[in-house]
């Protein structure tokens, strides 16, 4: 069962809240605790403190939304936070994002995207909790595991499994930020990073929402790779949605006043999966190689900004489902013969 505290001083939206996931609560899958201030939410925290997700209003008497973000981020760094509030313009949304919230949407609200975005946060936060579990099992298992099965752990046989490797079927998409390597040169160090991170966090975020995974992160391009039933539509969702978050980004005024843009190249198809790395070492990193993953970068480095391209066999998969455009036949590195390329629109 999934713990959400709702704070707001509009006792109506606990009844509306109420009603329009009775459902859910009668099957114990959500169970709401309602807070009518910010104080009042940290007071309920102090009894509940095995809340999954915060949903809070911004303007409220005596402790508004944003000064809650600031006192959630202090009493539980791990709890994730949406705003839910009228107040959506950029500034406040700005200021709820630097302080912590996860997400934002605004009132009236739409019970649909309240659903969704709810259910992408408490994934969200599943997957950090058994993350740390997992960091937590590690540690403690040196403790407690048998010396021979840490032996044949740091052993050949061992080494020998986990490179092993197979043939999958996915796709992958590599998104670049446009010109950022220019705006690097000049622009200091720390406001970089803090930039550049910003950026990944929005593309994280809309990957994970379609269950993909982020494979690694290469200078200012993200590659991830998707998996499991409708792969390809998955990863075109995931690309138009971050085209649109990045698009609405404001600028960096501190930088050149630069806007920030996307190229994104999406290829599916069959690839090798394993660990890659040297064992000796004891790095390294399980991804995907093969022609379709370098197919896909091949794609983003063609793009231009705002474009995401697909080859013309992915376009007959998803032509159904998504409104494509036509580029032509591009010449590729490496490739004997031009690919016909589309670019998705929406």
């Amino acid at each position: 069962m999934a713990k959400i505290l709702v704070v707001d001083d509009e006792t109506d939206l606990e009844v509306l809240i109420k009603q329009k996931f009775r459902k859910q609560i009668r099957q114990n899958e959500y169970e709401f605790i309602f807070a009518i201030n910010g104080k009042d939410a940290l007071e309920k925290l102090l009894i509940e403190p095995n809340m999954d997700i915060v949903l809070s209003d911004i303007n409220m008497p005596e402790m508004d939304g944003l000064t809650l973000l600031t006192k959630l981020a202090e009493l539980n760094p791990l709890l994730k936070s949406v705003i839910v509030s009228a107040y959506g313009d950029m500034v406040n949304i700005r200021t709820a994002m630097n302080r912590g919230a996860y997400d934002f949407i605004t009132k009236p609200i739409d019970f649909e995207d309240l659903t969704i975005t709810m259910e992408k946060t408490l994934k969200h936060t599943r997957q950090i909790k058994d993350t740390l579990k997992a960091i937590k099992e590690n540690n403690i298992l040196r403790m407690y595991v048998d010396e021979n099965v840490l032996n044949f752990m740091g052993s050949q046989e061992y080494e020998s499994t986990i490179m092993a490797n197979e043939n999958i079927e996915a796709t992958v998409m590599f998104i670049d930020v446009c010109g950022f390597t220019a705006i690097s040169e000049s622009t200091p160090p720390d406001v970089v990073v803090r930039m550049l991170n910003d950026y990944f966090d929005v593309m994280v975020k809309e990957i994970i929402a379609q269950e993909g995974h982020v494979d690694k992160f290469i200078g200012d391009a993200v590659m991830a790779v998707f998996k499991g039933e409708y792969h390809l539509d998955r990863a075109i969702d995931a690309a138009l949605a971050i085209r649109q978050k990045i698009g609405n980004l404001p600028e960096a005024k501190d930088s050149m006043n630069y806007s920030p843009k996307v190229s994104i190249g999406i290829k599916s198809g069959e690839m090798v999966s394993g660990n890659i790395g040297s064992s000796s070492l004891k790095r390294l990193d399980y991804t995907v190689i093969g022609d379709t993953v370098n197919t896909a970068a091949r794609l983003q480095d063609a793009a231009k900004e705002n474009q995401i391209l697909i080859t013309a066999d992915c376009y007959e998969k998803v032509k159904e489902a998504f409104q494509c455009k036509k580029i032509g036949d591009i010449s590729m590195k490496n490739k004997a013969q031009a690919l016909t390329v589309y670019e998705v629109l929406e």
